[in-house]
């Protein structure tokens, strides 16, 4: 994978998901920030980046992630926010069965707890079991846990739509964690 673009991946993940305000940036409710905006704070970090290596990078660094979004001169991270101001998702209703890649030291206390955000704003989770442990593998052994996430949705556990490829939730209760 080009080290280039993944440089700018890395610097778009810190100014969109975790210290807008250090680069000058203003996310909207939604965590959108005009391009010309989140560009020139890229530059500062990855001089010469432009607009064509941030559409490769949504298009080409680990594409099946959909961490970004580029909409109408606006961009933003599409989950993965530990910023104090929680990005708005709209609710939707989510498929029978989620995934959560996880590390087998996790594995107790998210079966006595429930699955929580930890450092960012909302719990993540998949369809696709591939990416669950590819997102659990960071951090050790990988353990892909299922979350019966239409009876915790009926349950009243809220669920929103990140992207094509991600699900978050505030929080999944033990109950719901296989």
């Amino acid at each position: 994978m080009d080290r280039y673009l993944i440089g700018i991946s890395k610097a778009l993940s810190l100014i969109l998901r975790h210290e807008p305000h250090r680069s000058g940036i203003v996310l909207d409710p939604e965590g959108y920030a005009p391009l010309e905006e989140v560009l020139n704070a890229v530059r500062r970090r990855v001089p010469g980046a432009t607009e064509q290596d941030i559409e490769a990078v949504i298009r080409e660094v680990e594409p099946d992630k959909c961490r970004f979004t580029l909409d109408d001169g606006e961009i933003r991270a599409n989950y993965g926010h530990s910023t104090a101001d929680k990005i708005f998702h709209e609710p939707a209703l989510p498929p029978a069965l989620l995934l959560h890649g996880t590390s087998e030291k996790s594995v107790d206390v998210i079966l006595e707890q429930g699955i929580r955000p930890m450092r960012r704003q909302y719990v993540h989770l998949t369809t696709n079991a591939e990416l669950a442990a590819r997102v659990g593998s960071r951090h050790g052994k990988v353990r892909v846990l299922n979350v019966e996430a239409a009876a915790a949705h009926a349950a009243g556990v809220v669920f929103y739509r990140a992207n094509e490829s991600f699900w978050l939730a505030n929080w999944i209760p033990p109950q719901f964690i296989r």
